[in-house]
Order: C-alpha cells, then structure tokens, then sequence
C-alpha cells in the first residue's frame, strides 16, 4: 500500500507564478460545498477516544451560473501537512492553487447522476479536484470524502486539523477499506436526505477511487447495491475481489498494472469482476499522475511522471467521463485515441479463461 502523497524530494525553492489546475472539459460552470457529517452510530475507528465518526464531503455540481468565489484548494495547515516532507517547498505552496468551483453557486436543476469519490491512502480529497470539478462540468454531482484520519491532514469547520493515525508501518489494507466502506455507505445515507436527496438520481451512483480508494470503490459496491458502477485509479486490492457483477474500470500506471505486471491482485480481482469491465493503463504515468498532483509537482520542483501533467489528467477525465457516461446515462461518449493509453481488456480476459 503505498502511503505517501508523494514520491521524491523537491529540488526548487522558487515558486511558479501560476498553480492553476486544468480548466474543466464540460459546457455547464461548476459549483461546490462543503458537508460537516457525523456517523452516531460508531466509533472513530482509529481514533475512538474521539468519539463519533466525523467526515468532511467536497460536493462538486453542475450550477445556473458561475456565481460566487473561486473554492480554496486546501488550508494552510493541511498545506503544511502535505509537502512536510520536502524541504526546499514552502509549506504554504499548496493554498496558492487555483481551482474552478464557485463557493455555494446555485445548483441547477433537475435529478443529477452522482459520482463519490475516495482519495489514496494518505492522500487528502483535494487530490481529486480536477476530476471532481470536471465531471461536475459534465453534469455530475461529485462527492469526494474526506476519510478522517486516514489522510495526512484534515481541517475541520471549528479549526481543527487531524493528522494521519492510520499511518502506522505495515498497516493492513483490508482493513482500512472496510473502515472506507462504512463511511461511503453512512455518506450514500446523508446524501440521500433533505437538500441534495431531491436533487440526487438515486438509480445513477457510481464510485470513482485512486490508490485505496480505488480499492475501496470495487469493496463498497459489493457491499451497496445503490452503487452500479465504479473505477480504480492505480490502487492494488486488498483484499482481492471475488466477485463483482457491474461495470468496473480499471486506469493504472505501467509496468506494475499491466496483466504481465508485478501486482497480481489486479489479475485475481479481474477474475471475479463478471459485469462490463475495462483495463487500460497510460505509457509516462506514475501512481499519483492520475490526480492533481500529476500538475502540481512540477511547478512545485518535485519530480513527476514523465508525461505531461495536464495531457495525463486530460486522458484520465476523458476516460472516466465515457466509462460513467455509458453506464449511468446509457450515453456514448468518443474518446480521442492517445496513443499513451494501451487498452489490456481482451488480453487480460484470456488470462482470466485459461486460468
């Protein structure tokens, strides 16, 4: 399980003048809130002299009009948290991001798709604004969950910032995503009531997750009906999948996620997901390319994957975009041909019959 947001070392100590994500694909302008929820019902499961679990939810929709201030990308605190270990990059760098969401822009009308998402082990749900804020654009309502304690800072509304208690050495996977199954369900529940209910099609749920949250995305939907379709951005099984019956895509880095490659949970999970299924991976792609921080190291002066960050992300929005399209609007999106993208479903199929 990899645990780090990310890889290697800054070199620089000057910062870029623009640290602007890439603008979202869609036609509709993109507004955005924050949910405070608690769970009664349980303990904090890594921290339970807490008490009850807390989450914080990034909600991402379509609205009427571009309205309102652009949405902060992180708080100086989690900023802080975020680049500790790199040394030549002031800790503040992060809340320079720009981002695209208005704060609290009206929402437009009529019953939207919804789309949660579930960031990496470690990682904070504003690795996932680029994809949160395109599908919005698209017509999506995106909730990104903040996993309370599993990320390596978590600013509350009251001032408070939890740091990473999951972080332990030899942490076990299986059960950090049963504990993020839990929450996406308790979070389905809330979303289901009052302002965002009326506004949710409830038939059209889909889980988008990186890393852990990829993982967690293919355990939530065997465990909630609600969920009819999902996606892994570049995160191993744990446990593996052993048998899943809806549409599930697969986007990872090469050599590691390809069929002959090095994780072996992705050739056993395969085996077990009978539903509609894709895997691709992306040629110059790194684990953490699939999210923001695909654009943001290198202007940062941390080294990143080899591909250009803004032609990554465009590949992974284009891709998840289609894939949520076709199976939960039955609509078929083109996606151009990136001669990055090596498409392994036929062979990855064979694997799975001849053994």
């Amino acid at each position: 399980m990899i645990a780090l947001s990310l890889i290697v070392l800054a070199a620089h100590t000057t910062l870029p003048a623009d640290l602007t994500l890439p603008e979202p694909t869609g036609p509709k302008p993109v507004g955005t809130t924050s949910l405070h929820l608690i769970d009664s019902s349980r303990r904090d499961p890594w921290n339970p002299n807490a008490g009850e679990r807390e989450l914080l939810v990034t909600l991402w929709y379509p609205a009427r009009k571009a309205t309102g201030e652009r949405a902060p990308y992180v708080t100086p605190q989690e900023s802080a948290a975020i680049l500790k270990p790199y040394e030549n990059v002031p800790p503040g760098a992060l809340i320079q991001v720009e981002t695209h969401a208005r704060r609290e822009a009206p929402v437009r009308g009529g019953r939207l798709p919804l789309v949660v998402m579930s960031p990496g082990f470690s990682f904070p749900r504003a690795s996932l604004t680029s994809l949160g804020e395109d599908l919005a654009s698209r017509g999506y309502l995106v909730a990104a969950v903040e996993h309370t304690y599993e990320s390596v800072a978590t600013t509350f509304p009251d001032g408070r910032t939890t740091t990473c208690l999951a972080c332990v050495k030899g942490q076990d996977g299986a059960k950090v995503a049963a504990s993020r199954v839990v929450d996406v369900r308790f979070v389905l529940d809330e979303l289901a009531k009052g302002r965002w209910g009326k506004a949710i099609d409830r038939s059209r749920i889909a889980m988008v997750g990186h890393s852990m949250g990829g993982n967690s995305a293919a355990h939530a939907m065997a465990a909630d009906p609600r969920i009819k379709a999902g996606a892994n951005l570049d995160g191993s099984f744990q446990p593996i999948v052993e048998r899943l019956d809806r549409p599930f895509l697969l986007i990872g880095a090469p050599p590691q996620r390809t069929p002959d490659g090095s994780d072996q949970s992705w050739k056993k999970s395969w085996a077990g997901m009978t539903g509609p299924k894709r895997w691709i991976t992306v040629a110059g792609t790194d684990h953490s390319a699939f999210v923001d921080y695909a654009v943001l190291r290198p202007p940062l002066g941390i080294p990143a994957q080899e591909l250009d960050g803004a032609r990554a992300l465009r590949i992974t929005r284009a891709h998840l975009a289609a894939f949520l399209d076709r199976h939960l609007r039955g609509k078929n999106t083109p996606v151009e041909a990136y001669p990055e993208v090596i498409d392994h479903t036929r062979k990855a199929s064979a694997f799975s019959a001849a053994h």
